[in-house]
């Protein structure tokens, strides 16, 4: 008898489980593909899963991240100025789920989906082996496309919510979440942050009144001391600048440890 594989809502489920089970929260953890180099990503990829990351983020390099801060821009830059296209991401998560199981997810702006077809898009991430996407500047009231393309083979669109939403939005928009909910810990851009904001428990807790599903709070998350600070709080963390920074830190030759390094120091201070 054929047993059918897992779809990518229940890889994401089975990945949150895993952690609650460890009694710790998931770790996801963004790299933008291309950066330092296109040949040193598949590498960084797996150190990070090695590291013991739950969840990757495949940023996809965009010209105008207007979501993103310093770090996050000029890994696009440098990404960009070195080739690195939709395909290339697509063809990076295609290699690596040869060798994981981990749920991957692109994270990038709606341009290059566009330009590359949404039904197009769709079905490759899917033949890749990715569970879903995350495009920040496409609000859930203008995604009925993209999400319908995603349905039809299986994938989903991980939604962003700030401390600024509105009560009525999170009311009426997240219990149509599926997968996990990202919660936005700051107001402003991404990047790595002295500290979080005071009110992120608070609006957690908002947001889990409309939701079952796991709930991971990202932008500004940089140390392990502030992962431990939301143990009690959220489902799971992202973290994508300060892994970039350590990557941008280390001699080229290290890059692969360091970030392999940083990843475990992060699932640790997650641990209850």
């Amino acid at each position: 008898m054929t047993v059918a594989a897992p779809t990518g809502l229940e890889r994401i489920a089975r990945a949150f489980a895993r952690a609650r089970e460890e009694r710790r929260l998931a770790v996801v953890i963004y790299l933008t593909v291309g950066y330092p180099d296109r040949a040193s990503t598949a590498g960084l990829l797996r150190a990070a899963l090695d590291g013991g990351a739950d969840l990757l983020e495949l940023g996809v390099p965009f010209s105008d991240p207007l979501a993103d801060g310093a770090t996050v821009q000029r890994a696009s830059e440098v990404a960009l100025a070195g080739g690195t296209s939709l395909r290339d991401c697509l063809a990076e998560a295609r290699g690596l789920m040869a060798e994981y199981d981990a749920p991957v997810i692109f994270m990038g702006y709606l341009n290059p989906f566009l330009r590359y077809g949404l039904t197009a898009f769709a079905r490759d991430a899917a033949s890749a082996g990715a569970v879903g996407v995350i495009v920040p500047d496409l609000p859930a009231e203008e995604s009925a496309d993209l999400d319908a393309a995603l349905a039809s083979v299986g994938l989903t669109r991980i939604d962003l919510y700030a401390s600024t939403t509105p009560e009525d939005r999170l009311a009426r928009l997240v219990p149509r979440s599926r997968g996990f909910v990202y919660c936005v810990s700051v107001t402003g851009v991404t990047g790595a942050r002295a500290a979080l904001a005071e009110d992120v428990g608070a609006f957690v807790a908002r947001v889990r009144v409309h939701t079952a599903l796991p709930i991971a709070v990202g932008f500004g998350i940089s140390r392990p001391d502030q992962v431990a600070s939301l143990r009690d709080v959220a489902d799971g963390v992202v973290v994508g600048s300060a892994a970039i920074d350590v990557v941008t830190n280390a001699p080229r030759s290290e890059g692969q440890r360091a970030l392999r390094e940083f990843v475990a120091s992060l699932v640790a201070a997650g641990r209850r």
